[in-house]
């Protein structure tokens, strides 16, 4: 399936709505790793807790060896998973399933919903889906906040 290089101006939403609990663990987040995050989406299917960090931060964000995260999941007794905001969509898809390499994207409308296809290096198609599909659901939730897209498909 060839995809064509230009991605569709698909713009973020400008305003999320994030409740009590998201704010108290973008706070906690704050407190264990020095790091502001931009959003937190809370997962309860997959028990995680997504945090949105500005590009350039999550390393700060994980801490040596992966130790926040291991305490930030800890004190809530949920999976933590970080990613990298990016201002664009093909960037952002390229951070979620960082570190498979996504080669291009392609946006398709139909009458009722939005369908990303992500194309990856077929040697990473496993990595980019993760284990029962981790990844694509956690690229899903972010990108329904964001851009209103449906479904994702990983080719």
């Amino acid at each position: 399936m060839a995809f064509p290089h230009r991605v569709p101006e698909l713009k973020p939403q400008e305003k999320v709505k994030l409740t009590m609990d998201e704010l108290r663990y973008m706070t906690l987040f704050q407190d264990v790793t020095g790091v502001t995050p931009k959003d937190c989406i809370i997962d309860e299917e997959r028990n995680t807790i997504i945090f949105i960090v500005d590009a350039g931060r999550s390393g700060q964000a994980i801490g040596r060896g992966g130790s926040n995260v291991r305490h930030l999941s800890k004190l809530l007794g949920k999976n933590i998973e970080i990613v990298e905001w990016a201002d664009n969509l093909e960037q952002l898809v390229k951070n979620i399933f960082m570190p498979a390499h996504v080669l291009n994207i392609k946006v398709v409308q139909q009458p009722n919903r939005t369908v990303l296809y992500v194309k990856v290096r077929p040697e990473d198609k496993g990595l980019a889906i993760g284990k029962n599909g981790k990844n694509v659901a956690k690229a899903r939730t972010i990108l329904k906040r964001y851009y209103g897209i449906d479904t994702v498909v990983i080719v």
